[in-house]
This record gives C-alpha cells, structure tokens and sequence, in this order.
C-alpha cells in the first residue's frame, strides 16, 4: 500500500511539475500609435479613393512567439482621403464622416476584436474577427503577417453590412455610373 501511495504520489507530482513548466505566458503587446497605419481605398465605377484612418488604441496577444488574439479601435473622425487636395479632399473627408458614410458625430470609432487565430506558416496566420462599425457587427478573416515587432494584413471588407449605403448597388437601383462599390480595401501596418 505505502508503495502504492508512493507511486501515486510520485506521478502527481511530475504532471503537475510539467504542467508548471510547460505554461506559457500570455504577453500583451500595445500597438504604437503614432507610427502604426491604416490605409483605406474605396471603389467606384469610375474609377477609386483611398487614404488614411487613426488607429485610436489596440494591443496583439502573444503565447510565446505565437500570436493568439488582440483587439483595436480606430478613430473614424480621423478618416481622411490622400489623393486628392483642397477643395475636393475637404469635401471627400467631410463626405465620409456624414450620415452617408461612417456618421463619425454619432459612431466616432470602429473596433476589431481577434476571435480566432490559425498558423498558416513561419510568422503567418489566418485571423478570424469581429468587427463593429456603426454598432453592427459582423465576422472578417485576413491574413496576417507577423515579423518582429511589426504585423501586417489587408481585409476585405463589405461596408453594406455595417449600414454605410450612399450609392450601394445593393441599396439603390439604376444608379449607373455613380454606383459606388461595397466591397473596400483595409490595409494594416501594425509596430508594437
């Protein structure tokens, strides 16, 4: 019995010295605002916009070298198209953040929460999301490249889903040459 018991004793006591060995920590790393950048291109029959939008705070979580979830708020009142000037720029950027568009006055930011991350190679993943834009959220996945202290991806993103309708060929009928496309570009450059 006392052999038994020692035994017993003996194994409990190696699993759990390898469980507390063998636990990694989950690290959180702030994603540096002032040098990380969205860049955003729009489409239209006619031919495109793009530009830039502020990520406002946001972090990436790390296992080990792994990466395993993060979240980000961008500040949609910083919304601002980079191929155009003067004029035609303040009426874009104006433009994009009325009732139209994103209605910045009453949803000023967006959030992207990570639900699910698979590996997919050496410092790639495919990311799976939540994303919420004007208080409607729905799930996005992207690839996501992971080098060092820099994350970088593109997403695809249907703006008819969140409720942004000005000129939606999914809305609106015959709209000929002023159709704008729902489908917009997002991409990522992360530094933490």
């Amino acid at each position: 019995m006392k052999n038994k018991f020692a035994k017993v004793a003996l194994t409990l006591t190696v699993a759990f010295s390898a469980v507390a060995f063998s636990t990694i920590e989950k690290e959180k790393k702030t994603v540096d605002t002032s040098t990380s950048k969205v860049t955003w291109k729009g489409y239209k029959v006619t031919g495109s916009h793009e530009g830039v939008v502020d990520i406002k705070e946001g972090h990436l979580v790390f296992e080990g070298d792994k990466l395993t979830g993060g979240e980000f708020v961008v500040d949609l009142t910083t919304i601002s198209a980079t191929d155009l000037e003067g004029e035609y720029k303040d009426k874009l950027d104006g433009h994009l953040k009325s009732e139209d568009f994103f209605d910045v006055q009453k949803y000023p930011t967006a959030k992207m929460v990570i639900t699910k991350v698979k590996s997919t190679g050496k410092n790639a993943y495919k990311v799976t999301g939540d994303l919420t834009i004007k208080e409607k959220t729905h799930p996005v996945s992207f690839e996501l490249s992971v080098y060092g202290n820099k994350a970088t991806g593109a997403i695809k993103i249907d703006r008819s889903k969140y409720d942004v309708k000005y000129n939606s060929g999914s809305f609106f009928k015959n709209l000929g040459d002023k159709t704008i496309y729902d489908e917009f570009d997002l991409v990522v450059d992360l530094n933490f």
